[in-house]
């Protein structure tokens, strides 16, 4: 069985949209990456930090999908990462209220001796600090490597995200982090340039409009599921990357072709991690479920067209 490492955060969130509220619900990167990616026949660990604040339930939801939280370091004392923030009608646009860094201000990575071979390594959305001192733990090099960033380290730490691109595979933003970080406003250009970069792969993520993926000169476009409601789309993002790499890690072959495969798988898991606030809907959600919805994708997207 393959391993996939998942390095990121775990948290506390307050959540507010047009369509309810909650002032304390699981939350962080490596929360719903982990949950989305237990669907799949693989190994899966995270590294990360939290207080002893931390809820035993919330660990016990983890094991119980066989996550392995050697990695996860509970500090006495400290109080776990905390975001609250309020969604705009549109579901699109949301104003953060409060960060509370807490334990995760003084976060230094250790990797588990078990998993310092893991054949997948996603590192979520942190410092490209802590990115490269993961990087420099692994006994050997992941076959493959996905990148999570964001806007702040783009304009903050360019020199260190410079160095971690160069030692990727995979590099998923979306589209405004793409334009930002390339300088140039076409999609295709914007992944041309990041390419350049050190990426084998660009993953641009449009949210309720897709997501696309290029490869020098190869691009796949995959659909976001129309749905009648969005109660939240907090996770969404990283649950389309926790499905995205947990079905590359059981299927233990990288491609282009595998990797279109595996945005589907992404986006089709990000789906169900919308319909419920916070990380409600995927602690539920079950493999029949996820893999019902897959011929809806199917059914999007298949035509057929004859050629002259």
């Amino acid at each position: 069985m393959s391993k996939l490492l998942v390095v990121g955060t775990m948290a506390y969130d307050a959540i507010e949209t047009p369509f309810g509220k909650t002032e304390k619900t699981l939350g962080g990167s490596a929360s719903y990456i982990a949950l989305a990616a237990s669907h799949f026949d693989v190994e899966v660990g995270i590294v990360s930090v939290v207080g002893d604040d931390f809820e035993q339930k919330h660990l016990d939801l983890m094991t119980d999908r066989q996550v392995d939280l050697s990695g996860v370091e509970i500090v006495k004392g400290g109080k776990t990462f905390f975001w609250s923030g309020r969604y705009h009608n549109d579901m699109n646009t949301r104003d953060t209220l409060v960060t509370d860094l807490n334990t995760l201000a003084d976060f230094s990575p250790v990797v588990p001796e078990n998993f310092q071979e893991a054949e997948i390594l996603l590192l979520g959305n942190l410092h490209p600090a802590i990115q490269i001192s993961v990087l420099d733990q692994m006994k050997k090099r992941p076959n493959l490597v996905i990148l999570d960033t964001m806007n702040y380290w783009i304009e903050n730490t360019p020199g260190q995200l410079e160095t971690v691109l160069g030692r990727i595979d995979v590099l998923a933003i979306n589209d405004e982090e793409a334009r930002q970080l390339s300088g140039e406003y076409s999609l295709v250009k914007a992944a041309e340039a990041i390419l350049a970069k050190g990426p084998k792969y660009v993953i641009i993520k449009k949210g309720e409009h897709g997501a696309l993926l290029f490869q020098k000169d190869q691009v796949f476009f995959a659909p976001a599921l129309p749905l009648e409601e969005v109660f939240d789309p907090t996770g969404a993002g990283d649950t389309f990357a926790g499905g995205l790499a947990g079905y590359i890690a059981a299927s233990r072959h990288i491609s282009f072709d595998r990797l279109k495969n595996a945005l589907i798988h992404g986006a089709n898991l990000a789906s169900f991690c919308v319909e419920k606030l916070g990380t409600e809907r995927m602690e539920t959600l079950t493999s029949e479920e996820a893999k019902k919805r897959l011929q809806s994708f199917k059914d999007l997207t298949h035509f057929t067209v004859e050629l002259d």
